[in-house]
């Protein structure tokens, strides 16, 4: 149940004959009554005798008592009330009293306090209502509004118990300003799938990611193609920014602009300056020494040193600082919009919608210090400059590869949430992690298919040595293993990572100690991505001679590679919960 008090209006007359109308695209039917202030106010939709105007007038009866001086400039109240489609649809009589439990709540008409005001629900839909008021009392004196929104949505989340509704997630002020009906009605009068302070929002927030100057972030917007318009202080220092774009006019003809912060609140100027100024807070030297890398085997580097980043700020957002690891989760949407941006066709919608699901849960009342988030901060930033990603070979390969290595990290920014009490927050991350996996499964069939064709064509004494190696370095896991179809895959690293110079017991049992793997429906693919990324193998086997996976194992033995991954450290929760 969301319900919603629009902007306050001056006539009353005007917003009775929308409510009691056809709606702007004929989507009111049967509009009629189902409470008033004290139940027997005229119903102009079934009552032939009753009009807009003597309702009206009954409305604004104690305005019209008070002197002109006393009166609210704007004196019309409005509250729309709308169920999720999976609900129930309500009786008049249920609709009636949430009507009346809504205006109690708000402070409009409260039976046990006495004198209220006037109002009346009006429902011409099956999933809503609207509530009108007018905004002077019974006795003369104005109600007291302030927190109006908030005691609405508890009284909300009160009555989807009572009346067995979809339980919506508690608010908490820190998610981004939703559209408004008018806003709404526009975007399906142009044809626009999403509204313009939607596409404005994706637009900054992508223009934002991995940026590290006012210039640099100003250059990208216009690149977007969007209308910009500064605000500046008398000495000339710029407060703040608004952005319009080029094709979304109002009724003069003249672009809408939008301020940052009524896109999202981390989207003004001074919380977006936070994020570049805490990249070189600790090393002033961090943006010379850290250029993005560009040309031939960009993307691929880039989605590397993402999954790389990625591994490392999991232990902080299980372990660490509450700032710290806000800051990290932060930083992750960067990221994934980043990756969005640049990832080829077949994984883009899936790692875009990822991207805006996360956008939610990106925020909380815990405040980000930044700065410790650089890596991932940097990640991103290689991500943009690398440029586009086929969705083959090393790009395809290590794009599966920071996508698995993402999944770990939101699934413990939702376990972080909800330690927190963040419900839309951990909810946002959940969904996140549903896009991702799906992503995921696109971008790792071709490469996990190939090291899997590698891995059956190796010779029986070798995969018998394989699975010997296995049951020695994993013998709790084992079993579970070979009975997956990855072993095969698996079996194929390992061998490249003998190949390579690696202990390969060593490794498989540092790569799985690393976190928890006991619920994990496919430990194999998961141990495939962990072992070439810290063994710094090819993502992509494909291309290489069959002889990389059957050399010697003695010619080997005891060289161990030690990487820059996390320190050996067992979490109590699994944050993966992969169900690959």
């Amino acid at each position: 149940m969301i319900p919603r008090i629009q902007k306050r209006g001056q006539r009353t007359i005007g917003l009775l004959s929308y409510l009691y109308g056809p709606g702007k695209f004929e989507e009111h039917t049967d509009p009629h009554l189902v409470a008033s202030w004290d139940g027997n106010a005229p119903d102009p939709g079934r009552d032939p005798s009753a009009t807009l105007k003597q309702l009206q007038q009954l409305l604004d009866q104690p305005v019209e008592n008070v002197e002109q001086a006393d009166r609210p400039k704007k004196h019309v109240w409005h509250l729309s009330v709308r169920n999720a489609e999976e609900d129930r649809i309500l009786s008049d009589e249920e609709w009636g009293e949430v009507a009346r439990r809504m205006v109690a709540a708000a402070g409009i008409d409260d039976p046990e306090e006495g004198a209220g005001c006037r109002w009346a629900a009006v429902r011409h839909a099956d999933d809503h209502i609207h509530i009108i008021a007018t905004l002077v009392r019974e006795d003369g004196f104005k109600p007291d509004l302030d927190h109006d929104a908030v005691r609405v949505q508890a009284q909300a989340r009160t009555l989807e118990a009572e009346l067995g509704l979809r339980r919506l997630n508690k608010g908490d002020g820190t998610g981004a300003k939703r559209p408004t009906s008018a806003e709404r009605h526009k975007a399906e009068r142009q044809g626009r799938e999403r509204t313009a302070r939607e596409e404005l929002r994706e637009k900054v927030r992508r223009a934002v990611t991995g940026a590290r100057s006012d210039e640099e972030f100003f250059d990208r917007l216009v690149a977007a193609g969007l209308l910009i318009r500064k605000r500046a202080a008398p000495s000339g220092d710029l407060l703040g920014y608004k952005v319009a774009l080029p094709d979304d006019l109002n009724k003069d003809g003249e672009p809408v602009f939008y301020p940052g912060a009524r896109l999202a609140p981390d989207l003004s100027l001074p919380r977006i300056r936070e994020r570049w100024s805490g990249d070189a807070q600790d090393n002033p030297a961090a943006r010379q020494q850290q250029a993005p890398r560009t040309g031939p085997g960009a993307p691929a580097s880039a989605r590397r040193s993402t999954a790389s980043a990625a591994w490392q700020a999991v232990l902080v957002v299980e372990h660490g600082d509450d700032a710290i690891a806000a800051a990290h989760i932060a930083a992750v949407g960067e990221v994934l919009d980043a990756l969005a941006k640049t990832s080829a066709a077949h994984t883009r919608r899936e790692l875009r919608d990822a991207a805006t699901a996360f956008e939610r849960a990106s925020r909380s009342h815990v405040r980000a210090v930044r700065g410790h988030d650089r890596a991932l901060r940097q990640a991103a930033r290689d991500l943009v400059h690398g440029g586009p990603a086929l969705g083959r070979g090393e790009d395809g390969a290590t794009t599966a590869m920071a996508i698995d290595m993402l999944f770990f990290l939101i699934t413990a920014a939702a376990h972080w949430h909800a330690r927190k009490g963040h419900a839309q927050q951990a909810e946002a991350a959940a969904r996140a992690a549903e896009h991702l996996r799906t992503a995921y499964q696109t971008a790792a069939a071709q490469p996990l298919g190939a090291l899997y064709q590698r891995g059956r064509r190796m010779s029986r004494p070798i995969l018998q040595r394989q699975t010997v190696l296995l049951r020695e370095a994993l013998p709790e896991l084992a079993e579970q293993i070979l009975a997956e179809p990855g072993w095969y895959a698996l079996a194929a690293t390992i061998a490249e990572a003998e190949a390579a110079g690696h202990d390969p017991a060593t490794l498989l049992s540092d790569v799985a100690e690393r976190r928890e793997l006991g619920t994990a429906d496919s430990v194999s693919d998961v141990l495939v991505w962990r072992m070439r990324r810290t063994a710094d193998l090819p993502a992509d086997a494909s291309h290489l001679p069959e002889s990389s996976t059957t050399g010697s194992r003695s010619a080997t033995r005891g060289t161990t590679t030690r990487t820059s991954a996390p320190g050996r450290r067992r979490s109590g929760e699994e944050a993966s919960r992969k169900t690959r």
